[in-house]
């Protein structure tokens, strides 16, 4: 690809719609054959006003497709094991189908330890120790949300993945580990990249798929990005800021994500589809 020529945007926000159109209509399926609607917990811990709006906006996507959304709001002083015990007491609730622990949480707390609290069927969120396990080995599971919906934009824009090189910038637990698990499954060859890598630049080059996912604005410089590479950006930082710099990169790829509108809606689309998928299988529904 000419450095002269624009990238084709990969347009998140449209194929989030079409899945959860699908969703909506698979709960509706499941209210029609068991009576009950499919229900996602989100347990909120004090009032960071992004985490807020984050929970308001899936409050309503929940309402658009059909799913109960039931809000636990707990104060930002709570201790660790007074949030365990809140998510424990949800995983045995058989109203309850999905739970998400908005984070952060704080940092007083063992947000690894309340993660684990919550039961591997109801993990929509794809958060915990047995659903890295079960994604890392393709054992039946829920994936973390947003590499899930990275798959799931790769797969629509027909991204062959066999043999490519993937770079993931970021190594956090719920999304640069577990993308490049992903990634490795349909057999690309995968580099994760983090703050402390020696020459980040000369990895970016290398990369076929570029995944940027460790939360510093602009941090991979679109002179960098390989030409014809796919850039997936998983940033997102105040004033709408990737952690690429999009105008400089989407001269050279071939395909990028915006943002917003890229990653962040497939993000709540693969939430839900993932409640409704738990429910369908908490009640029996789920199978020929």
């Amino acid at each position: 690809m000419s450095q002269t020529q624009t990238a084709r945007l990969m347009d998140g926000a449209a194929l989030a719609r079409r899945i959860l159109e699908e969703t909506s209509g698979r709960a509706a399926e499941i209210a029609r054959r068991a009576g009950v609607t499919p229900c996602l917990a989100t347990v909120l811990v004090g009032e960071d006003p992004a985490s807020v709006t984050y929970v308001r906006m899936k409050r309503a996507r929940c309402a658009k497709a059909g799913i109960d959304s039931r809000l636990v709001r707990l104060p930002a002083t709570i201790t660790t094991a007074e949030l365990v015990a809140t998510l424990r007491s949800l995983s045995q609730d058989a109203a309850v189908h999905g739970i998400l622990l908005q984070h952060p949480v704080g940092s007083h707390i063992d947000e690894r330890e309340a993660f684990e609290a919550i039961a591997p069927e109801k993990d929509v969120d794809g958060v915990t120790m047995s659903s890295f396990g079960s994604m890392s080995f393709g054992r039946p599971g829920f994936a973390s949300c947003t590499p899930g919906g990275i798959m799931r934009l790769l797969d629509a824009y027909d991204v062959d993945l066999v043999g490519r090189r993937a770079v993931v910038v970021g190594r956090s637990a719920i999304l640069g580990k577990p993308v490049g698990m992903l990634l490795l499954a349909r057999d690309a060859t995968v580099t994760y990249c983090h703050s402390r890598t020696t020459d980040l630049a000369a990895a970016v080059r290398e990369a076929d798929v570029l995944v940027a996912a460790v939360g510093r604005p602009r941090l991979v410089r679109g002179e960098d990005v390989k030409p014809g590479a796919v850039v997936i950006d998983a940033g997102y930082n105040q004033g709408n800021v990737g952690d690429v710099d999009f105008d400089t990169a989407r001269t050279r790829a071939r395909l990028i994500t915006p943002v917003p509108g890229g990653v962040g809606p497939m993000t709540i689309a693969v939430l839900l589809e993932q409640t409704v998928d738990a429910a369908s299988v908490q009640l029996g529904l789920a199978g020929p």
